[in-house]
């Protein structure tokens, strides 16, 4: 089968498809022939060697999210064929999703979202979850004000979605003029790239997700939540009594079985920016450092 590996460390130009043999299932995981998976930052950090410590060994797979249909669905129960999607945490795994076959832990996939392509199921495991279990972490709930701190990109996009469905009152800060529109019809209310127009302690919470440290922002006794791990831990805000704290995704079924019902009731969209074949992934690597994407770029196998 297929699998994107890297044997050194570099640019895009380390990235290509190579046979490799078809995983094996163990008792706890569910074997999924995936449709399609999507490029993260962390995939780029990793495919350069920026990662550091931690990094699986090479050669290693590449890729975090994937969306297929189920061929041996071990202990989950699931039929054979069901729609799925996935996230697989590599760093921690070594398991990369970015492969023709992925053995999964069944209790990291769940049915995808009726609504969606597999093709759009693909690109929201990983921004997704980083959302949710970050605004658990924040604790946001209705009548509070949030700022999400770069709430055009893929996380912070699903971060004002997921909070305006929990009644939260969100406000957004964003690096493009351009990027005011689209964040305001995810349904931010006040958006600005100017970060000095923030109000002093306006807000009970903050969703950083590029490390702002727009630290005045929070009020006394609120929550700030950066997911910005290069950048450092967010400031010590304690003699605020201002909870902090620097947030890493976790495999989560049962949350993405959340994320797939608030895409099937309306209450979250989607959005991709490009698409390329798996044979290309050289040329998808290329397009993603570019940047300036309103959505997620989705690999097709």
């Amino acid at each position: 089968m297929r699998a994107v590996r890297i044997d050194r460390h570099g640019g895009p130009e380390v990235l290509a498809p190579a046979d490799v043999p078809e995983p094996r299932p163990d008792d706890a995981e569910v074997l999924v022939r995936v449709i399609a998976s999507a490029i993260n930052p962390v995939d780029d950090k990793t495919r350069e060697g920026a990662i550091g410590e931690g990094t699986p060994p090479l050669p290693m797979t590449l890729g975090w999210e994937l969306a297929g249909i189920v061929v041996d669905p071990g202990p989950s129960g699931l039929p054979v064929g069901e729609r799925v999607f996935g996230m697989s945490h590599q760093l921690a795994s070594g398991r990369g999703s970015w492969a023709d076959l992925v053995a999964m832990p069944a209790a990291s996939i769940a049915v995808a979202p009726s609504s969606a392509s597999l093709v759009e199921a693909a690109t929201l495991p990983l921004p997704g979850l980083t959302a949710l279990q970050t605004l658990d972490w924040l604790q946001a709930g209705p009548g509070d004000k949030l700022l999400v701190a770069g709430a055009a990109g893929a996380v912070g996009g699903l971060a004002v979605q997921l909070a305006r469905a929990r009644g939260v009152q969100v406000d957004a800060l964003v690096s493009r003029q351009a990027q005011i529109e689209v964040v305001r019809e995810l349904g931010a209310g006040h958006a600005t790239t100017d970060r000095t127009t923030l109000p002093v302690g306006g807000y009970d919470a903050v969703f950083d997700t590029f490390g702002a440290f727009v630290t005045d922002a929070v009020a006394d006794g609120g929550r700030y939540a950066s997911i910005a791990t290069q950048a450092g831990p967010v400031p010590d805000l304690s003699h605020r009594a201002v909870r902090t704290t620097v947030n890493q995704v976790r495999e989560d079924g049962r949350g993405l079985a959340e994320l797939a019902a608030a895409v099937d009731g309306g209450r979250l969209k989607i959005r991709v920016g490009a698409q390329y074949a798996v044979r290309d992934v050289k040329a998808a690597h290329e397009r993603f450092q570019r940047g300036n994407l309103n959505g997620k770029i989705a690999l097709i196998f």
